[in-house]
């Protein structure tokens, strides 16, 4: 699972700065405002949730496998994928459909981090 978890992060993290680099040079002018803050905004999150990620497949490296840990790694690997992706679609596409699609990749984000108190509960007591 860390093996898993640090190759999304960093793949994840290349993407997320590749994409920035995107909205910042290509997208502006071409989206109205509010699309492009969706946009930027799952970039964001993409890029922090890729360190958060790296950190629990660290974690796990040094600590051992974790059963919180493993799934604190899913939910931050589904969240990014749900809320980042439903993002993009949105603003790229126009689409309204992605929309109830973000919320979920928020609870899959917070669930990560909820997971990932628990396994630094666990192990560090």
């Amino acid at each position: 699972m860390p093996n898993l978890a640090l190759m999304f992060a960093a793949v994840s993290g290349f993407l997320s700065v590749g994409l920035g680099a995107f909205a910042a040079h290509g997208l502006r002018g071409s989206l109205e405002p509010r699309m492009l803050s969706a946009f930027e905004t799952g970039v964001s999150y993409q890029l922090q949730h890729s360190l958060a990620l790296l950190f629990v497949g660290l974690l796990s490296l040094v600590w051992g496998r974790h059963w919180a840990l493993d799934y604190a790694s899913y939910g931050f690997m589904l969240g990014i994928v749900l809320f980042s992706g439903s993002l993009y679609l949105l603003a790229l596409t126009g689409w309204k459909w992605p929309g109830p699609i973000t919320p979920l990749g928020g609870l899959a984000l917070l669930a990560g981090w909820a997971l990932l108190s628990v396994g630094i509960w666990q192990k560090a007591s």
